[in-house]
């Protein structure tokens, strides 16, 4: 199943969970899970994951993804990200893919203490709200822009073709 905006493309996905710094007894928070990449390629590395998207069909494809790679782990749930954060006691790490309701997220990942969160946009309106809320919030660590190219074949050679580049927002509570 393809959703719009994904997947997380595997070069912006490796930096963003390098940026994460996961641990193995971490709680995890994928918002705006989408296809469900981000919650799996965690889950090994962390002790419990929640996934959370809006659409129906992202909960389902994410469902779909977790079952056929055999994980029990990861919570998926179809309400906003805003809601499960409430709901739950404590949030180490957390990765936002989704923009709805952006400033009351990280307001609640802040309120909450979480100690690294990742935040991918493209739309510079997404970079913007992330950056400024997140040294509002005391949160903000640094952005990392990201442009990827893979080889393609043409005329019997080879070029490369540009992906849509990608910030990386890079936060948390300080130690």
């Amino acid at each position: 199943m393809t959703l719009p905006g994904g997947p997380t493309k595997d070069e912006i996905m490796a930096i963003s969970l390098q940026k994460l710094g996961l641990q193995s007894g971490d709680v995890f928070v994928d918002i705006g899970c989408g296809t469900g990449k981000v919650a799996v390629h965690a889950a090994p590395f962390v002790q419990k994951v929640y996934a959370v998207d809006i659409r129906e069909e992202a909960v389902r494809c994410t469902r779909d993804e977790a079952a056929r790679c055999g994980l029990s782990t990861i919570e998926i749930s179809c309400e906003h990200g805003a809601d499960l954060l409430m709901r739950l006691p404590h949030v180490d790490c957390a990765f936002i893919g989704g923009s709805r309701d952006l400033s009351r997220v990280l307001a609640l990942i802040a309120e909450k203490r979480v100690r690294s969160v990742v935040v991918n946009a493209v739309l510079l309106s997404t970079l913007h709200e992330a950056v400024s809320t997140m040294e509002r919030l005391g949160i903000f660590r640094e952005v990392v822009h990201v442009m990827v190219s893979r080889s393609s074949p043409l005329g019997g050679g080879l070029m490369f073709r540009p992906l849509d580049p990608v910030y990386i927002i890079v936060g948390g509570t300080p130690c």
